[in-house]
This record gives C-alpha cells, sequence and structure tokens, in this order.
C-alpha cells in the first residue's frame, strides 16, 4: 500500500510491522519511525486501526488466554493477502 506521498518510512514497511508495533514488540527508533508515519498517513492510519480491531476482537474472544502462534501467524498471512489484494484493485485502471 501506498498513499502516493513521499515519507520517510514505506507505507508497506509500516504496515508490515505493525503488529509488532502495537504489541510493544519493536525497538524504540523503529517505533518512534511508525509513529510519526502514522501521524502524516491517513491511509496507513486507517489500516493501523483495523489492526488494533483485530487485535482486540482476538483479546476478547481469548479472553485471558494468550492466541496460539499458529493462530497469529495465520491471521497476519491472511491479512497481509487482503493488503495485497486491496493494493492491485487501486492500482488497476478501468
Amino acid at each position: 500500500m501506498s498513499c502516493g506521498d513521499p515519507h520517510e518510512t514505506d507505507c508497506g514497511d509500516v504496515l508490515a510491522e505493525v503488529y509488532l508495533y502495537l504489541d510493544l514488540e519493536c525497538a524504540d527508533d523503529r517505533r518512534s519511525l511508525i509513529r510519526d508515519h502514522l501521524d502524516e498517513c491517513s491511509p496507513c492510519l486507517r489500516e493501523f486501526g483495523i489492526e488494533q480491531e483485530v487485535k482486540a476482537l482476538v483479546a476478547r474472544c481469548c479472553g485471558s488466554e494468550l492466541a496460539p502462534a499458529e493462530l497469529k501467524s495465520r491471521l497476519r498471512l491472511k491479512l497481509s493477502e487482503l493488503v495485497v489484494n486491496a493494493e492491485a484493485r487501486e492500482l488497476r485502471t478501468d
């Protein structure tokens, strides 16, 4: 995904790391770059909001249990496929 505007951090890189960002699993300097990007890029901020909602939904459904690593991997794969499909639709000219 790209909003078409130049950014210090690529939109695709930001969205690929959004779960690391949400889970506080990336380095402070990387968190700062991602936060700055989200502040200036509304398409990525919208996608971030969707990812945040999915994470909250999984947390609600699993209660105090941690989601299995396999489930997280499958969800990440499915979400990345959805992002790629959405990008392909955006690039298509009719």
